[in-house]
This record gives structure tokens, C-alpha cells and sequence, in this order.
């Protein structure tokens, strides 16, 4: 997949108090006092209005905010100016630019970035531009670094509904620092392991928050021939790779069918709209059923040429999709178009009679939507346009990712004219002294970091990479340098254990690193053997408390001479199968025992207590 071409956005959390007020920056369950808000464009300094923006603002959407006491404040409710940008958090991009070798601007000024989809109670973003110029070593190759901003999280979406979204504002103001790459990776792996780079330098300052949510990459995409197109706001950093690939996917299947329309001659689609409602007065469809009963109109317009491309027979083609997007940013369920006809309940006879409404002549297609009139006429105009920009092959856009690794159609690609100076925001002056102090007081990087764990406490060096890519060194090391006989426990469970937790659905790498570190302490005292390790963390992922874990899984810990007589017993059982298997028995009944004894009592201490039992019974000498 070399053709393709990548840049990333990087949007990282800090772990200190909101940007631009001392509120705390925790999330929280309570809804607080709620604020009702409309929000509109406003012209950029050369007179312009944002594409993006103009997109959002005719969804004529009405934002209802939640505002939680104690963590959010007048200032987050746009009823307070901002505060002075926070001081810790601007130390902490300055130590980040650093690690990333950019130039740190003489004075940070901020700037707003026109967004109101009901994000942001002011209808700006609130960021700067901090240094620029870096870059990173990865495998040998330069990624460069050419930006690296501070600016403020969002609002929260709690909800969503017809005519309404509502947001809680307890992440808005959380400060971010957004790392943005050159467009110089070329596979989908070489973006996750940028991306996982970019992630352990910005731990290592140890300000940073963890956890879904706290760190979130926009992908830029292109391919030869396509356009660049933004996937925002990716969590996992395990989907990275896929969402490459399925958009490499959706943009050459788009090109296919720019050249499939040329060949066929294809001219734009006028988008003459017609209502077919009678056609479908008797229509067994629920869906169109349900619109006709609620006042609903059924509305369909020809698409001239483009039949067998809005859904091709080998799925491979999927225009309609896209128009469907298109068209559910006016506010509609969804639209049918003829390409998965008949079908949902419209028979051949219907789709016949619409053909000879709309003219449809041979290799012809169309789109019918079933909502109220307005809704319907505009849905359907966006489709139209969307079938047009199919003839000039990938249109430029913003899209959200899917769980599954898809993605859809959110916006156009913002512009330059939705920025605008801040001025009620003071310049922070960046002078000599505070570089050098800066430039004298680095954390580690992750390549030195690892090395040194790896060497300071005795274990394979794939492991720390591993711990330190995924941010859980700074646990290991707490842990390791407090009880020196876990280590190894805890370097495994850390990384094999915390990977097959989180294949079967569950979240470990989230359980806080105090937790973590009493599980461990509490094995360094012999509450429990390390074989109980991987069933105490399953349950505390799914929200047990360690006492309650133990609890339930009987891990009341058990004395040697308690053990002994399980295991003479178990031995005393399969005496016939012992003095068959002489000591060729112990792996078998090594799996017996520990099923029995499991996290009560240490592996080795057992495969020790079983070999002196069979010895005895074999009558010879351990």
C-alpha cells in the first residue's frame, strides 16, 4: 500500500487544571444547572465564511450544556472571559516541543478556530502556536514535526436528537497538546508505530492523562489521483492501521467510478426533484408507510448513468452509501436508491412507475427519500451533490470513524477562514532563561528509558519497550523499586497478561496505576500466589474492588502444610496413574493441582510440595 500517503494529528490531554480557569479537569456523572444555546458563523478578518462552519450552521441545531459544579465554571459557560493560559500546562508543551528538537516561538499567542457544532460554547476553539519545525527518528527515518499547538478539549456529547445535541461541559477547557506530523508516512503500520512514539514521548513528562478519550489522532489521507481527506477523532490506537486501509479502499473505488461515469459520458445531475407520493400511497414499505402517516411526502430524483455504481453486485461499488451520508446531514433516517431495489418492502411494479415519472432511461438510477417536504427536498439535493462530485472522483472532506474501522461523512474540510485573533487572551513571552531551564530538566526518551529498565531491573528489553509504548513503566518501575520480588510479575502481567485481558472486551490498561501497584504489593506479602493475578485483574477491570476479588475467587492464602495435604491427597487418587507414569505424572497432575490450589499458594512452592509427594510414593528420595 505505498501509494498511500499519511499525516497525523495527534490530541493529547493534560493532567493539570483546565487552560483557562482553576477548574479541576475530571469528568464527572452529576449533569449540574443546564444552559440552552443557538450558534451562528461569523466572518473571518478577510470577510469569509468557513465551508465547514456554513455546513454546521445549516443544521439549525439547538446545544443544551450540562454544567456540573466544581468542574466547570462562568468561564466555560462563555459568561466569564478566559483566565491567563495555564502555567503548568504550558510547561508541559514546552518539554514536549523540546523532546520533539522544534523551535519554540518567542511569544505564544492564541488564535480562534471558528466551530459550532455546539463543541464549544463560545463557537470558537481556543488555540496556539507554540513551536514548529521538529521531528522524530523512527526506524531509521525523519518524520518531521511541523507544528505543535496548545489549545482547549471540547464539550463532551451527551446526547443526540432531532433539532437538539446536548454536551456536558466538564472535559471543555482541558488543555490539549496537538502534535501534527508531516504526510510522510506510507503504510498503515508506519502510522501506529508514529503514533505510538508520539504517544510515549508526550507520557514521559508524566503530565499526561490515560485512558480512552485522553488521546485521540486525526488521520489526513490520500492516494494518487484522490484528495486529502481528515478521519477525526480516533481512539484506539489499535484501529489506526484499519482505517488506512479501508480508506485507501473507499477513495480507489471512488476513482473507479469517476472513470466508469466518463466512459458512460455521465453529465452532472440537474437534481430534478419530483414527488412520487401517489405512486407510493399503497406501499408495503414500513418505512415510507410510516412517513406517509405522519404527513410525510415520498420525493425521488433521477440520477442519469449511474445505475449499477450506487451498489454493485460484488459490493465492491458503493456510491449509494455515500449519498445516504450525504443526505442524513439534513436531518433524514436514510434514503432508497434503485441499485438496492426492489427491496425494504417497494415491489418491481413501484419502481417501474417512478422509472416512467422520472424518465429513466436504460442504465439510469435514482433516489426516493419519505419524510416531511423540506426535509425530504433537501436531503435529496445533498445526495444530488454528492452524485456530481462522484464525476470529479474523491471530494475533500471530514469524516468520523466507525468502531468497526469504516468511517462516514461528517463535514466539508475546514478552511483557513475559520481563523481569527484572540484577544482576550495575553501573550506568554517564552525568554532565554526559561529554554534553558526547560532544555536542562528533559525527562527521559523512550528508547533511553528502556534501556535503562531493562537493565536496572533485570528484564527483557521487549518487555520495557513494550511498557513503555503502552505507559505503564512508570507502574512497573513503582512497583519494581517498592517490592523487588514481583518484578518479574509484574513486568509479565503488565504487558502478556494486560493484552489477553483486553482481547476478551475488557479495559486493565485503565485500571489506576494505585490499584495496580496494592495488587502487587499485596502478592509481595503473600495474600496471594502470581497464578492469581490474571483472574484479580479480570474482575477489577470489570469494577471489583481487590478485597472483593479475592473474595470471590477464594484466595484465602493457604499454608505450606495445608497445601501439602491437597496435594497428597490429589496423589493418593491417581496413585494407579503414578506408579504407571513414575515421575512422567507431574505435568499431568501439576495441572490437577493447580486447579485445586490456584492462586492460593506459589507455583514453583507447589511443583516442589507434588515432586517430594511423588518421590514418597514412588518410594524414592526427593
Amino acid at each position: 500500500m505505498s501509494e498511500v500517503t499519511v499525516g497525523l494529528e495527534i490530541h493529547q490531554q493534560l493532567d493539570t487544571k483546565k487552560l483557562f480557569c482553576s477548574c479541576p479537569s475530571n469528568l464527572v456523572e452529576e449533569e449540574g444547572s443546564v444552559l440552552l444555546r443557538r450558534l451562528r458563523p461569523a466572518q473571518s478578518e478577510m470577510g469569509k465564511i468557513d465551508r465547514a462552519a456554513l455546513a454546521e450552521a445549516e443544521k439549525k441545531l439547538r446545544f443544551r450544556y450540562q454544567s456540573p459544579s466544581g468542574v466547570s465554571c462562568l468561564v466555560d459557560a462563555d459568561e466569564e472571559p478566559p483566565h491567563a493560559a495555564n502555567e503548568e500546562a504550558t510547561e508541559v508543551i514546552l518539554t514536549v516541543s523540546a523532546l520533539l528538537n522544534a523551535d519554540v516561538v518567542d511569544e505564544i499567542h492564541f488564535m480562534r478556530k471558528i466551530v459550532i457544532d455546539g463543541s464549544n460554547t463560545t463557537g470558537f476553539q481556543r488555540t496556539a502556536l507554540v513551536a514548529m519545525h521538529g521531528h522524530l527518528e523512527i526506524n531509521g527515518k525523519r518524520i518531521s514535526i511541523p507544528t505543535i499547538c496548545l489549545e482547549e478539549d471540547a464539550a463532551r456529547k451527551v446526547e443526540a436528537k432531532t433539532g437538539e445535541i446536548t454536551y456536558k461541559l466538564d472535559r471543555l477547557g482541558i488543555p490539549l497538546i496537538e502534535v501534527a506530523t508531516g504526510p510522510e508516512m506510507h503504510s498503515p503500520e508506519e502510522v501506529r508505530t508514529v503514533a505510538e512514539l508520539l504517544g510515549s514521548i508526550m507520557r514521559a513528562t508524566r503530565k499526561v492523562k490515560r485512558g480512552i478519550g485522553s488521546i485521540r489522532e486525526d488521520l489526513n489521507i490520500s492516494i494518487p489521483g484522490g484528495a486529502r481527506v481528515e478521519i477525526k477523532g480516533v481512539q484506539e490506537l489499535r484501529l489506526l492501521p484499519l482505517y488506512v486501509e479501508n480508506e485507501v479502499q473507499r477513495q480507489r473505488s471512488l476513482l473507479e467510478i469517476k472513470t466508469i461515469l466518463k466512459e458512460r459520458g455521465a453529465d452532472p445531475v440537474k437534481g430534478d426533484i419530483k414527488d412520487a407520493t401517489e405512486i407510493f400511497a399503497e406501499s408495503k414499505s414500513k418505512v415510507i408507510a410510516s412517513s406517509l402517516e405522519n404527513g410525510g411526502k415520498v420525493l425521488a430524483v433521477s440520477l442519469p448513468k449511474f445505475e449499477g455504481i450506487l451498489k454493485s453486485e460484488d459490493g465492491r461499488l458503493r456510491l449509494g452509501a455515500e449519498l445516504a451520508q450525504r443526505a442524513r446531514t439534513k436531518g433524514v433516517k436514510g434514503i432508497f436508491h434503485s441499485d438496492e431495489l426492489p427491496g425494504h418492502g417497494i415491489t418491481e411494479e413501484e419502481i417501474n412507475r417512478l422509472r416512467d415519472v422520472l424518465l429513466i432511461d436504460d442504465g439510469g438510477a435514482f433516489v426516493i427519500c419519505a419524510e416531511r417536504s423540506q426535509k425530504a427536498r433537501a436531503a435529496l439535493k445533498a445526495a444530488v451533490e454528492r452524485a456530481n462530485e462522484a464525476l470529479e472522483g474523491v471530494p475533500e472532506e471530514t469524516r468520523d470513524p466507525l468502531p468497526d474501522g469504516t468511517s462516514r461523512y461528517s463535514r466539508p474540510l475546514p478552511g483557513a477562514e475559520r481563523m481569527y485573533p484572540e484577544t482576550d487572551v495575553p501573550p506568554i513571552t517564552i525568554d532565554q532563561d526559561r529554554r534553558e531551564r526547560i532544555m536542562n530538566s528533559l525527562p527521559e526518551l523512550p528508547a533511553e528509558r528502556t534501556a535503562r529498565l531493562s537493565k536496572e531491573y533485570g528484564i527483557h528489553s521487549q518487555l520495557a519497550s513494550q511498557m513503555v509504548r503502552e505507559g505503564t513503566d512508570e507502574t512497573f518501575e513503582g512497583t519494581a523499586s517498592t517490592f523487588p520480588s514481583v518484578t518479574s510479575s509484574a513486568a509479565t502481567t503488565l504487558t502478556s497478561t494486560f493484552t489477553e485481558i483486553e482481547r476478551e472486551g475488557l479495559s486493565p490498561f485503565e485500571i489506576d496505576s494505585e490499584t495496580v501497584t496494592e495488587v502487587f504489593a499485596r502478592l509481595a506479602a503473600g495474600e496471594y500466589a502470581k497464578e492469581a493475578l490474571p483472574d484479580i485483574f479480570r474482575l477489577v477491570a470489570k469494577g471489583s474492588k481487590i478485597d472483593q476479588a479475592i473474595q470471590e475467587l477464594g484466595l484465602e492464602s493457604m499454608g505450606e502444610q495445608d497445601a501439602s495435604v491437597i496435594i497428597a491427597r490429589i496423589v493418593k487418587e491417581k496413585e494407579d496413574f503414578v506408579r504407571e507414569k513414575g515421575m512422567g505424572s507431574m505435568g499431568p497432575l501439576m495441572g490437577v493441582v493447580m486447579e485445586e490450589i490456584k492462586g492460593k499458594i506459589d507455583g514453583k512452592k507447589a511443583s516442589e510440595l507434588l515432586r517430594a509427594e511423588i518421590s514418597k510414593l514412588l518410594g524414592q528420595e526427593g
